[in-house]
């Protein structure tokens, strides 16, 4: 594997001199400007086009490398995809998802936060990329499908939950009607459709969860048992309630080449993970599959996206 490091080149070059890097196939890609957190993205991507971000989505764009990772501004990240690289064809956004909680290890959710309004048909592209997520990731054949709602029974939630109900009950997929909150660590079905509003809240409080309870065990019973075990309890703990902790980040789903995306706090385990999982989509020709999958549900479903907008 060939790593090309973009970015202001001095400030690259001078943390490669503290590295050792023998052996290692390492090039250094120039980009004279850097988009950072607090930036309005779309704005951004257009009055930064020589941003790192904007750079190595172009390379991906031209086939220079076969994926990116950034642990910077997720919106920009998005952005720079849309414009630069594109999405696969009838998906308007990229879409983010995994595992929210590891007691359910088999279970991904999604949209995670990358599209916070949703249409109905949009909770089907969700499903379909959750779908081939869990094949590939997980080795799942058919897997099943739930929309989160506030209860299990047809015809319950919002407007958006009832319609997306009856496409997804259309769409040939193994999909096994509403699930419910509780259902997530219990690992009711493999993949759960929800908009990104509720998504990104739902990660964010699995996230807090695991570093609350960590830090309690260590203030509450932290002289009442050996530190090490403690240390070592308290890490299982954040491990298996923040996969986050784990997993660092993923491809963007949806776009026309394989991009993805860390989280900013990310260590370095998490986004070394980060590339490994991005070599792993572009390996299994992630793109195509959905490019395939996505085909065969809208021909099922008579989706077209111009009729969509």
């Amino acid at each position: 594997m060939e790593i090309f490091l973009v970015g202001i080149k001095d400030k690259i070059e001078n943390e490669l001199k503290q590295l050792d890097t023998a052996g290692l196939s390492i090039n250094v890609v120039e980009a004279k400007d850097v988009i950072v957190d607090g930036e309005q993205a779309a704005y951004s991507v257009m009055k930064k086009p020589e941003s790192s971000v904007v750079v190595a989505a172009k390379m991906v764009k031209e086939g220079k490398v076969d994926g990116m990772v950034s642990a910077g501004s997720t919106g920009a990240v998005m952005v720079s995809a849309l414009t630069y690289v594109g999405t696969i064809e009838g998906i308007e956004r990229p879409m983010a998802c995994g595992p929210v909680i590891s007691f359910a290890p088999k279970t991904v959710i999604l949209d995670l936060g990358a599209n916070v309004g949703c249409q109905p048909y949009q909770m089907v592209e969700f499903a379909i990329a959750g779908s081939v997520y869990a094949q590939t990731q997980f080795g799942i054949e058919n897997p099943t499908i739930g929309l989160l709602n506030v209860g299990a029974e047809e015809g319950k939630g919002n407007e958006l939950a009832k319609e997306a109900y009856q496409l997804l009950k259309k769409s040939g997929l193994n999909f096994k009607g509403n699930v419910e909150g509780h259902d997530i660590p219990l690992g009711t079905v493999n993949v759960v459709v929800c908009d990104g509003f509720v998504g990104n809240i739902l990660i964010k409080f699995s996230e807090a969860l695991g570093k609350i309870i960590s830090h309690w065990m260590v203030k509450e019973i932290g002289n009442k048992m050996d530190q090490e075990e403690l240390k070592k309890i308290s890490g299982t703990l954040y491990k298996t309630i923040s996969p986050g902790a784990i997993m660092g980040g993923g491809p963007l789903w949806g776009v026309d080449g394989v991009v993805s995306v860390a989280h900013g706090a990310s260590t370095a385990d998490q986004i070394a993970r980060t590339i490994k999982t991005t070599k792993y989509a572009v390996d299994v020709d992630l793109v195509s599959k959905l490019k395939s999958e996505f085909k065969t549900v809208r021909k099922r479903l008579n989706l077209d996206s111009t009729e969509q907008k």
